[in-house]
């Protein structure tokens, strides 16, 4: 069965339909591309998108992929907001941590390229004018992240992030 999809890189995003079975984080970890069929591009500086036929992406080069399957996510978890920076991006969510996490003294690092954030906000940075898109969740590569601000100290989830220092989603993240 094909699953709709939307990647999100530096140049623009694509949408369409994911050209091969399962599911869309287990195409983001095995695999070295992914084809879109039946695809539209729009290019990040907000021309018209266009219809693509089929795309290719190298799965270093996507920075948020969204699909419209419902995402494998902790049964119980701790949610941090968190505001991401990433590419020409900037990414609003909620990130899971197992009840009691605590950054400074945790053994447990994510493993994997990809991280679930849930209620997620995103939008092209700088321009307000080209809106913003909701929706339930996303995949983010936590390579790609640039910069993070959150309640917690979470910067070795996003390996070469700069942190923001924030106490609260109140302080500024919005």
């Amino acid at each position: 069965m094909a699953i709709r999809v939307e990647l999100y890189t530096t140049g623009g995003v694509a949408s369409g339909l994911l050209a091969r079975p399962g599911t869309l984080r287990e195409a983001l970890t095995t695999d070295a591309e992914l084809r879109l069929d039946q695809a539209a591009w729009q290019p990040v500086d907000g021309a018209v998108p266009q219809a693509a036929g089929t795309l290719t992406f190298p799965v270093d080069d996507i920075l948020f992929a969204v699909a419209d399957e419902a995402p494998n996510g902790p049964m119980h978890a701790a949610w941090h907001h968190v505001l991401l920076d990433a590419g020409p991006y900037v990414l609003e969510g909620e990130l899971a941590t197992l009840p009691g996490f605590d950054p400074g003294r945790s053994l447990t690092r994510p493993s994997g390229e990809w991280v679930l954030l849930r209620d997620v906000r995103l939008s092209v940075a700088g321009h307000p004018e080209a809106g913003v898109s909701s929706g339930d969740h996303a995949l983010v590569n936590r390579y790609g992240v640039e910069r993070i601000r959150a309640d917690l100290m979470l910067g070795f989830f996003f390996p070469g992030a700069a942190v923001d220092a924030a106490t609260s989603p109140a302080a500024g993240m919005a």
